[in-house]
């Protein structure tokens, strides 16, 4: 058996993964499917390991879609890079998703939204050293050997992938990113639930290293230490008195001008790369809204981080 595909799903949710895998131009005797049915993501996918019997261990999300030559790409990967262990691709916003979900999809493979991580949501060059910023769960494949020695942490969801191949790494096993490996995955369809994603992305990384250990991966730490800067700039806005007007004649405010400049910046980047997408995408909608999932973006997971450090006390 050459691939097994492993399908975490939630017990009150459908896979329409499923459809698009009876649709794959593969032969069928030489892969098989296990969804793997329960509330916790991790659990599931390492019951579908220990059922697994395919050379390459393949793990999709339940809603997730590939197109028709999904394991012949890999296959090709394989070929060419034998000395790989564990690849991934990009998961892409699915072109029927509309209005918030497809522009906060944007604002995911922006440099600017994302950093270092916008790889997972876009399409980049091909990285045969790759690591946990670069792959997700969602387009995760990996030889047996390497599921053998290295399982999800069940105490973690979401962060569970990054662990995953944190640990693939430390186990001495060669990951890559495929530009070619590629899955659709649906956005957050408004404003609130992309908020609680990427909250929850900060409030996991907390659970899943130490501080010292994000220290030396300092980018994770930008939102948080914006969000305090913020909390910072409104905290001396409602103390100074000129503001508040509990000083009467006080011709210029005592909060300094170099206090803000910071957040002007910012306000200019997310006005650049907000004017960059839109043109990139044609989409005129996006340059108006991509500021404000820009802000959500950065202050959800700062919010999420520092909730984190603060229930480890």
């Amino acid at each position: 058996m050459r691939f097994t595909l492993v399908v975490p799903l939630a017990p009150e949710r459908q896979a329409p993964i499923i459809g698009d895998i009876k649709k794959l131009d593969y032969p069928n005797d030489r892969y098989h499917v296990i969804v793997a049915q329960g509330k916790n993501p991790s659990l599931n996918r390492n019951k579908g390991i220990d059922r697994a019997n395919g050379e390459i261990v393949v793990f999709l999300d339940d809603d997730a879609h590939i197109d028709v030559n999904y394991l012949r790409k890999i296959d090709e990967f394989f070929d060419r890079h034998p000395e790989i262990d564990v690849v991934g691709g990009p998961q892409l916003t699915p072109d029927e998703d509309g209005g918030f979900a497809r522009i906060s999809g944007y604002a995911l493979s922006s440099k600017f939204g994302a950093w270092k991580l916008a790889g997972r949501y876009g399409v980049m060059d091909e990285k045969l050293y790759a690591d946990e910023n670069d792959l997700t769960s969602a387009n995760l494949i990996c030889r047996k050997e390497v599921v053998e020695r290295v399982r999800f942490d069940e105490r973690l969801f979401p962060g569970e992938d990054p662990k995953f191949i944190s640990d693939a790494l430390n186990s001495g096993f060669r990951v890559a990113y495929s530009p070619e490996i590629i899955v659709h995955h649906q956005r957050r369809p408004e404003v609130g639930s992309l908020v609680k994603q990427i909250f929850n992305y900060g409030l996991f990384r907390p659970k899943k290293e130490s501080f010292f250990e994000t220290l030396k991966k300092p980018f994770f730490l930008v939102p948080s230490l914006f969000v305090v800067y913020l909390i910072g700039i409104i905290g001396s806005i409602l103390n100074d008195p000129s503001i508040t007007g509990s000083v009467i004649g006080l011709e210029f405010s005592s909060v300094s001008f170099f206090w803000f400049l910071p957040f002007l910046a910012y306000v200019l980047l997310a006005v650049l790369f907000s004017l960059y997408e839109s043109l990139r995408h044609r989409d005129l909608l996006a340059f108006f809204v991509l500021p404000f999932i820009f802000l959500s973006i950065h202050v959800s997971y700062g919010v999420g981080m520092l909730k984190g450090y603060f229930d480890r006390l």
